[in-house]
């Protein structure tokens, strides 16, 4: 067993005090086919009944460990089943937004998510209609969290979804006058994972059990200082500084899961050891890849920079936990980094350049303010060039874009919190009407064939 020396906790200390190491979430996962009836007042009972009682104790215990280890924990978020996969019988799938929003009202929660649909091959009526209602069920609650998978490297892409999705990111930013805030709680994904803790795209898959507790570890900073002594060193020694860093900050995740697991008396799901940057100073991925020797991030080898830091994080974290799992890696979220935030604002990162980092980060086009006046084809247009990088390199990606309404390129919109603010970055012009337009599916690529 590894002996935990000293050194390691001063060590680990200092990056909490310091370098903003932090436990971004702890995620309950709940499976709700227990819940599954055609009446849908009692589904909609069965749902909140069943949440309330399982995470009755999740923000308490949260809490405690926070008290009793001295890691921050940042957020208490719970998962569910997705919802298309309970509501077939039911005409209101609204009604069980509603349901999932007050159950986390009452646990005290921050989000819950998994208002979600799996569409990657087709579209059922049950999946139609919840994909329908997703701009109303977004405007009338405040912790629900939506996300739709429209392809995977096994099927190909589901281009009668994506142009669905196009029209209903375009409905969700106009559903309320927040500056399309709506549409920071909405994900379009290609091979989404099913033990994702992280929002806006969290669910608990149909593979999962009952119940699952895991969390999301989240330390930019911690790597940022730990690169501050390596300057000018030769990358090897930059990916093995990051490979260590990423080895603590899993162990605090590890051991905070493992407690969480304990207290709450549910089974440990995984470590999510991606780094997830917020607006604060010092809590960057955009400063590592500039502490690396880039001027801006989204300078000409930003993309090779970012691709040594995501896996080195990913080589670190598996050698701390043997649960890692869900996205873990580095995320690129421009409203969420102050990094991005400003390169954005220099004119450093273009939607083009957002894209070419996705090929080898954890998500995808994440947190990005665009025109107002962006058309819901173009929309459609940006989700499937983002699938079919997802499809054919075998790895989760995800769109989550915010076409704020009046919102011109230049202007910012402010999200507040953890979603910060972004600066409106431009979208091509020329249509891509007539090719969202066919509809069908666009194949998997030869290498989904490996049964």
């Amino acid at each position: 067993m590894h002996m935990i020396n000293p050194s390691e906790i001063l060590e680990t200390l200092s990056m909490i005090d310091h370098q903003k190491l932090d436990v971004r979430t702890i995620t309950m996962g709940i499976s709700l086919f227990s819940c599954v009836t055609d009446d849908e007042k009692k589904l909609c009972d069965n749902i909140y009944d069943l949440i309330t009682r399982r995470a009755e104790n999740l923000v308490k215990v949260g809490r405690e460990i926070e008290r009793d280890y001295g890691v921050p924990i940042v957020n208490k978020r719970i998962s569910v089943t997705p919802a298309a996969l309970v509501t077939g019988a039911i005409k209101h799938p609204v009604n069980v937004a509603r349901a999932l929003d007050r159950a986390a009202r009452t646990t005290g929660v921050d989000f819950i998510g998994g208002y979600s649909a799996l569409v990657h091959k087709g579209i059922t009526e049950a999946d139609r209609r919840l994909i329908e209602s997703i701009p109303e069920a977004l405007a009338t609650t405040d912790f629900l969290c939506s996300s739709v998978n429209v392809g995977s490297t096994r099927a190909g892409i589901n281009m009668d979804a994506v142009r669905l999705m196009g029209d209903v990111v375009k409905q969700t930013a106009a559903t309320a006058d927040n500056g399309g805030l709506g549409c920071a709680k909405l994900v379009v994904f290609c091979n989404a994972v099913e033990d994702n803790p992280f929002m806006a795209g969290a669910f608990h898959g149909p593979g999962e059990g009952d119940c699952a507790v895991s969390v999301g570890v989240s330390g930019p900073g911690v790597v940022k200082v730990a690169l501050e002594g390596v300057k000018g060193a030769p990358f090897d020694e930059v990916a093995e500084t990051i490979k260590r860093t990423a080895f603590h900050i899993t162990r605090v995740g590890q051991l905070v899961a493992r407690e969480a697991s304990r207290r709450l008396g549910v089974s440990f799901g995984i470590v999510d050891l991606s780094l997830a940057p917020t607006p604060a100073v010092g809590d960057s991925v955009a400063a590592i890849l500039e502490e690396m020797g880039l001027e801006v991030c989204g300078a000409h080898g930003t993309t090779a920079a970012l691709a040594l830091l995501n896996d080195a994080v990913k080589k670190g974290g598996v050698m701390a936990s043997s649960h890692v799992g869900g996205l873990s890696g580095a995320f690129i979220p421009v409203s969420e980094d102050i990094g991005m935030i400003q390169a954005a604002q220099r004119g450093a990162l273009s939607l083009e350049k957002l894209e070419a980092m996705t090929c080898v980060c954890s998500v995808g086009l994440d947190m990005i303010a665009i025109p107002g006046d962006t058309t819901a084809v173009t929309i459609a247009a940006i989700i499937a060039d983002e699938a079919a990088i997802g499809m054919v390199n075998n790895k989760t990606t995800a769109v989550r874009v915010i076409p704020a309404p009046g919102k011109r390129v230049g202007d910012s919109v402010e999200f507040g919190g953890l979603l910060g603010h972004a600066p409106v970055i431009p979208v091509r012009e020329f249509s891509a009407a007539e090719f969202i337009h066919r509809g069908g599916r666009i194949p998997a690529p030869l290498h989904s064939l490996r049964n």
